[in-house]
């Protein structure tokens, strides 16, 4: 890609995300499902500190809640290959295929939402680890302590209860506690597919 058409790409990206999650939570589902209809495949990407029990977290439009570095897979494009692409574009942070390992469990399917996440995990040392964001799908990427996490969004605290963290830790991910007030409530009570999840 040459530097023009990756500027161009930016630059429309930038305008194009906002747009997108001030939508409304139907109409973004209906956007992915209209592209795939099928099950949406999507790749998570748990991060952490190799120090310390800590955990990347990002915070994507609209800011109200913090996510996991996550997106879907592009056409053609193994389930690792898209979770180190979500993670380089999201957080800067560049990752050989063998520093990812399956999360367990590694895929997680979404039967209401039509999706599936496949989770992967990966350990860095936080203090040496450079962060980029780029201020249009990712407003802020930070290390958070585990047993202090932030205001998460309804995906990520489901997802995370599935590996023992955060506030649906103790009880059923598919029908957990109220982790408090849902960043981005919508009208749809099925969180679907997020991009950053």
């Amino acid at each position: 890609m040459s530097r023009l058409s990756a500027t161009l790409r930016t630059r429309a990206l930038a305008a194009a995300y906002p747009v997108y999650y001030r939508l409304p939570h139907r109409v973004r589902m209906w956007l992915v499902r209209w592209i795939a209809p099928t099950y949406t495949v999507g790749a998570v990407v748990l991060v952490r500190d190799l120090h310390t029990e800590r955990m990347l977290l990002l915070r994507q439009p609209p800011g109200r809640g913090w996510s996991l570095p996550a997106g879907l897979l592009a056409r053609g494009e193994s389930p690792v290959e898209g979770a180190l692409r979500e993670l380089a574009e999201e957080s800067g942070i560049a990752l050989a295929p063998e520093q990812l390992r399956p999360a367990v469990p590694n895929a997680l399917v979404h039967h209401r939402g039509r999706w599936v996440d496949l989770v992967f995990e990966a350990t860095v040392p936080a203090a040496s680890t450079e962060l980029a964001v780029d201020g249009a799908e990712v407003l802020e990427a930070a290390w958070h302590a585990l047993a202090e996490l932030p205001l998460l969004t309804t995906p990520t605290a489901r997802l995370l209860g599935y590996y023992g963290i955060g506030p649906w830790a103790d009880s059923d991910p598919d029908s957990g506690p109220d982790p408090g007030p849902d960043p981005d409530p919508g009208p749809d009570p099925d969180p679907g597919p997020a991009p950053g999840r």
